[in-house]
């Protein structure tokens, strides 16, 4: 029986699993991520952590598991894009990591904009010039760390890191490629126009490869560190967002996927692809596909932070729930739609798609002095939900096709989210019961890559449906009037957010 390991390099925790060629997961492990913020907007984490992280979750997965290393088929690495690791040529890390989410380099995205058109790179790239690139991240290290930059040896990414220390090779995966903004979606080749507008010399990067690609098998330094076989082949892996959409099903035209996690993802499948800058384009996990997306910056963190602050003031008829976010919803159920008056802008960590706006913040407009916690509760839940009518309105307006909705991830627990989710956008909701994550795309991509199984959708067989969460019409209407005053109220105050973050830069 083959045995696939998957690994998911992810933002807060690294997750490993063991799965077979039917539909069993024989065993999963995890271990947390420190993610630091060393000044306002930065995001940096230590690849070595997630390399001690690999060795431990081996050990572990064998153990629970009653397998032997020797029994693992291959191994397929996932994680986020683009985060940025930087290795000198003696395979030192030269500092942390920089990740997809950090906004320190926005006067460099100004000088990108500056150098080439735009329009030219979203045609080139299928991604907008944002500062999810890397180019921008390499421009701000040059200017502010110097003597760093001056000993780039090798620029790749979290799970391209994790493939190098199990194998030794060095590889770039084609999604971390696009969506950092060197490679060509027409021919997937790196462009050296591209790559100079990092500053950086193009034999720094690493050849890309397709995901289910072999790169290589774990090496002798690796198997001692890990406890994984010798000789046992890696893939080229691929971006944990992807990876999640394509373990939910998504592969047919008018698939979507919402994951109602940390941040807020929003995927799509399609065998064409129309680049638009409000969204991000990666490749489909199946060969011939395209996966345009969205990223919230923020939708459960946003939760997280409200019950941090405000779990105190929880009144005592909010129910017995062991958990602050339960007691919440317990709250915004018996408040109607509109919050009372209440419109939130989730934009709290800024925005990344559709409006890429890093100076946008959050915002509660229409308080009164009648206003309660549950009704502030309920105007978050409302105001994340239409930051996800807002991608699906972008997906439509550039010609891609909405048909089925599925919902993963830990937000969807709530049953109050998940309502006001359907009735805002005004279709049913389809929850996954059992998704386990990444890092089973990560471990079937492995199985496909080595030979060991050869249906793209035989991933599917793991997970079962949920219930199906169907709108209320007459709220959909009222959300339909809603949604219209969110994007003005973005609209109105845009130009005070830039304003303001000037302000606090200076």
């Amino acid at each position: 029986m083959p045995v696939f390991f998957g690994l998911d390099i992810g933002t807060t925790s690294t997750i490993g699993l063991l799965a077979d060629d039917g539909d069993r997961i024989l065993a999963t492990a995890k271990r947390p991520v420190t993610l630091s913020s060393p000044n306002p907007g930065w995001s940096e984490e230590d690849p070595e952590q997630w390399w001690a992280n690999v060795c431990a979750i081996v050990t572990e997965l064998l153990e629970k598991s009653g397998f032997e290393a020797g029994d693992i088929t291959a191994v397929g690495v996932t994680g986020m894009v683009p985060a940025v690791v930087l290795l000198d040529k003696s395979g030192h890390l030269l500092r942390p990591s920089i990740q997809q989410s950090d906004g320190r380099s926005g006067a460099e995205v100004a000088e990108i904009k500056e150098e080439i058109d735009p329009a030219h790179f979203l045609q080139l790239t299928g991604n907008g010039i944002n500062q999810q690139l890397v180019a921008n991240k390499l421009r701000w290290i040059k200017r502010h760390e110097n003597d760093v930059f001056k000993r780039i040896a090798t620029v790749f990414g979290s799970y391209d890191f994790i493939n190098w220390k199990l194998t030794g090779n060095r590889f770039i995966e084609q999604n971390w490629a696009l969506e950092a903004g060197f490679l060509s979606l027409e021919t997937r080749a790196l462009v050296p126009d591209l790559i100079a507008l990092g500053h950086i010399d193009p034999a720094v990067l690493p050849p890309p490869e397709a995901s289910h690609e072999i790169i290589g098998t774990v090496n002798r330094e690796a198997s001692s560190a890990t406890g994984l076989a010798e000789g046992t082949p890696v893939i080229a892996g691929c971006a944990d967002h992807v990876a999640s959409a394509y373990v939910a099903g998504v592969i047919d035209a008018g698939d979507i996927l919402i994951k109602f996690g940390g941040a807020g993802d929003i995927l799509a499948a399609t065998n064409r692809v129309q680049p638009d800058a409000r969204l991000f384009t990666d490749f489909h996990i199946v060969p011939d596909l395209y996966m345009p997306n969205g990223c919230m910056a923020t939708t459960g963190s946003l939760l997280n932070w409200f019950v941090a602050e405000f779990a105190a003031n929880l009144p005592d008829d909010a129910g017995s729930c062991s958990s602050p976010h339960a007691r919440f919803d317990a709250l915004a159920e018996k408040v109607p739609p509109g919050a009372n008056g209440i419109l939130a802008l989730p934009y709290f960590l800024g925005e990344k798609t559709p409006i890429h706006d890093h100076s946008a913040r959050g915002t509660f407009t229409g308080l009164s002095l009648s206003n309660d916690i549950g009704d502030l509760w309920r105007a978050l839940l409302e105001g994340t939900a239409f930051g996800f009518r807002h991608h699906i309105d972008v997906l439509q307006d550039i010609g891609y096709p909405v048909h089925r909705i599925l919902a993963s991830d830990g937000g969807t627990a709530s049953r109050v989210w998940m309502q006001i989710a359907a009735d805002v956008l005004g279709m049913p909701v389809q929850l996954l019961a059992n998704h386990p994550g990444s890092s089973l795309g990560a471990a079937w991509l492995a199985g496909m890559g080595t030979g060991a199984v050869s249906d793209w959708t035989g991933v599917n067989r793991f997970i079962k449906s949920g219930p199906l969460i169907s709108p209320n019409p007459k709220n959909h209407a009222f959300y339909n009037e809603r949604f219209a005053h969110y994007r003005e109220l973005y609209e109105q105050l845009s130009p005070l957010f830039l304003k303001m973050a000037k302000e606090t830069e200076s």
